[in-house]
């Protein structure tokens, strides 16, 4: 059977660092509370120049450059992102352009911070489906261009970043010995809708609006429902926790990420942390983890790696692929 087989990776930040010291500066909020609440140190946070796009195309770049391919190899870019430069066109085709690539198809996902899960798995149906070979599949966000930054219990929490791979379509045994996308979970439900969202849009109020989040309802369903898709995941595909080398959750919250392995047996040095470098960057944050842990040496050829995220919506779902 066809497989979708990660080809390449690659990340991009802007320059800009911000400290939780330099947040005690904008908002009544101490590094001693967001360090104890989030496990975030640091996020990045785009300047004049840097978009959504411009940092989306620095990690296609990367991701290209080490899968040995150019843009001239792809059939299909796939960008997930709320914070697109542009209502439209999607920022997925301003990429293509930038990266000169004039064939195939480009186009944008929408799922907060579960839209890298979203967008892989379209990806991997894509491949599968025999309608592409090549997908670059990238996750880019400018989050701070919609927070209030008056709102300590929000602004403290996001930062901006770009990370990508490259999927390949790749013979495979149909066995969970195969290299690539072994199974996708989805899953939304839009009662929840107005415990994380932005108040604006074209359609309502005209304006692009600000984040707006109960971060404590929002707390209480993350760690169910992200066992709800690694469970799946394991279903599916007749694996367990054990068999897994590496965990790679959405970076949100120290805390979420360590209580959702906790309840799975998953063994917190299996876990790929990265939330106290970028805070949380939404659909850019696993591919920015996977970029971090497969740079280090950490994730390998060969490695069962689970991705799990949950976002506004809400939206959750994971991937279970061999690296």
């Amino acid at each position: 059977m066809i497989r979708s087989v990660v080809r390449g990776f690659g990340a991009s930040l802007p320059k800009r660092v911000m400290t939780n010291s330099e947040m005690e500066e904008k908002v009544d909020t101490s590094d001693e509370w967001i360090v104890q609440r989030t496990g975030i140190r640091q996020r990045h946070i785009a300047g004049e120049g840097e978009t959504t796009a411009s940092l989306g195309e620095a990690a296609a770049r990367a991701a290209l450059d080490k899968a040995g391919l150019t843009a001239a190899d792809l059939d299909v870019i796939i960008v997930a992102t709320s914070t697109p430069d542009n209502t439209f066109p999607a920022t997925a085709v301003n990429i293509q352009n930038r990266l000169g690539m004039h064939h195939g198809a480009a186009f944008d996902v929408q799922a907060v911070c579960s839209g890298f899960i979203y967008a892989v798995a379209t990806a991997d149906a894509y491949i599968r489906g025999g309608l592409a070979r090549r997908v670059l599949v990238i996750g880019a966000e400018t989050f701070s261009r919609i927070l209030d930054w008056n709102d300590r219990t929000t602004c403290v929490l996001f930062g901006d970043g770009a990370g990508a791979i490259v999927l390949e379509a790749q013979e495979g045994s149909g066995t969970t010995a195969d290299r690539g996308v072994l199974t996708a979970q989805l899953r939304s439900d839009g009662a929840h809708k107005e415990k994380l969202y932005v108040d604006g849009g074209p359609s309502t109020t005209g304006t692009v609006g600000h984040l707006r989040m109960e971060g404590r309802e929002v707390f209480k369903h993350a760690v169910g429902m992200i066992t709800d898709v690694i469970e799946a995941a394991f279903d599916a595909t007749g694996t367990t926790a054990e068999d897994l080398d590496w965990l790679v959750p959405h970076q949100a919250n120290r805390r979420i990420i360590d209580g959702s392995a906790r309840k799975l047996g998953i063994p917190l040095d299996k876990v790929v942390v990265t939330v106290d470098l970028h805070g949380n960057t939404s659909a850019a944050s696993i591919p920015l983890a996977l970029n971090v842990a497969a740079s280090d040496g950490r994730i390998k050829q060969g490695d069962l790696v689970l991705l799990e995220a949950m976002g506004g919506g809400f939206t959750w779902g994971s991937i279970l692929l061999r690296w």
